[in-house]
């Protein structure tokens, strides 16, 4: 199997592309992102291109799966309509490249985000990202057309990502000792070890499955409570002025992503992982703290 990868510098690329060289049946691995990878291997091939760029249909010939990382995760000053061409028609644009180009196995790593808020939240929970939230405005808008146009495709939907090679921001959101001041119950909220990720990702190469999948640790946490957990001393401050100083950082600075990510601290995000545990065969081998211990 040769296997086509975009966004193949990115954070999960890290993980993933060292298991796909090193799994049985792939003859060769081909990587596309704008960034220098940080990955060597005699099955790799590294291009640096832009999924924007019309050679990406030349570049997926004569393989037989695409799996498809890229995605602007975090705007900084990046124009909305950019992130969005990017995000949504340029990746639209490659999986119809694909088709065409004889691509018989789609993988797309979606997100969480596309639900926005919910408790036990299955597959079939409707589509409600986050108001603002661009990010999970923009998955949920690629994954609806991928659903129409490609019914194929299998859609891993991870809860957080964490891990040693987890995003910068998120990693900076668990260093800093401040959390929200929130009224209780304190919301709760799920994530998925990078590992795991990517061996989602695998079964969905190796197992005949299509559709979205969800992937979360079994068990939850408060943001809070993973913040005091970190630091002798943590700091709770007023939501208002969290809100203000995620924008302060983000409109002068282009740091971090919008103020909406603040707000994803404050509603509760709880997935129910039965089909992947019973389709893909997937389950999660790290519990919620032992993955906030290795970020």
């Amino acid at each position: 199997m040769r296997v086509f990868v975009t966004g193949s510098s990115a954070h999960l690329a890290r993980t993933l592309l060292p298991r796909l060289c090193a799994h049985r049946g792939v003859a060769a691995v081909t990587g596309v992102d704008l960034r220098t990878p940080h990955f060597t291997h005699p099955l790799f091939t590294a291009t640096q291109g832009d999924i924007r760029d019309p050679e990406i249909a030349a570049r997926l010939a004569g393989h037989d799966a695409l799996i498809h990382l890229a995605f602007v995760v975090l705007r900084g000053r990046m124009s909305e309509s950019e992130m969005f061409d990017i995000n949504v028609t340029a990746s639209h644009k490659v999986f119809h490249a694909a088709r065409a180009a004889g691509v018989k196995r789609l993988i797309h790593l979606s997100s969480a985000a596309v639900y926005g808020q919910g408790v036990h939240l299955n597959e079939d929970a409707p589509y409600a990202p986050l108001p603002g939230f661009l990010y999970g405005r923009h998955k949920a808008h690629l994954e609806r057309l991928l659903a129409i146009e490609f019914p194929e495709c299998v859609r891993l939907r991870p809860h957080v990502i964490l891990g040693p090679h987890a995003q910068p921001l998120l990693r900076q959101l668990l260093r800093q000792p401040c959390y929200p001041r929130l009224h209780e119950p304190q919301p709760l909220l799920q994530c998925v070890h990078e590992d795991d990720a990517a061996q989602a990702v695998l079964l969905a190469l190796e197992r005949d499955v299509r559709g979205a999948f969800n992937l979360a640790t079994e068990d939850n946490f408060s943001f809070r409570d993973a913040i005091r957990g970190r630091h002798r001393v943590s700091i709770p401050l007023p939501l208002a002025v969290a809100r203000r100083g995620a924008n302060f950082a983000w409109r002068y600075f282009g740091w971090g992503g919008e103020p909406a990510w603040i707000e994803g601290l404050t509603r509760t995000l709880l997935l129910n992982c039965r089909r992947a545990i019973v389709e893909l065969g997937w389950r999660s081998c790290h519990t919620a703290a032992q993955v906030l211990a290795q970020t």
